[in-house]
């Protein structure tokens, strides 16, 4: 298993792992299973597909919203997930309405 652990102030805070990975443990400890569809069906998965139709590249929309292409195009392949704030600004910069969390 790789299992990469993020320290704060000396003491292990969070622990990442490969999402097979993640889906494989939630099976043994007889939990469901979150389909891969229902992570394809978030708004941001649309993400490229709307920044294309405004005929912008990677870079143009980083720009437009203060991160970085490389950072865009985790977002967009489905690696991180953006915070409330880049979220607001994607969806300002792209025009779209409905893409706010529930609090």
């Amino acid at each position: 298993m790789s299992v990469q652990v993020i320290m704060r102030e000396g003491a292990p805070e969070y622990a990442v792992l490969p999402w097979a990975e993640y889906q494989a443990l939630l099976q043994a400890a007889g939990q469901a299973v979150a389909p891969a569809a229902e992570a394809a069906s978030s708004p941001l998965s649309r993400l490229a597909e709307l920044r294309e139709a405004k005929g912008m590249s990677q870079a143009d929309l980083a720009r437009a919203v203060g991160i970085s292409p490389h950072y865009l195009g985790l977002i967009e392949s489905g690696e991180r997930e953006p915070d409330s704030a880049i979220l607001r600004s994607l969806a300002r910069v792209l025009e779209v309405t409905d893409w706010e969390r529930p609090s």
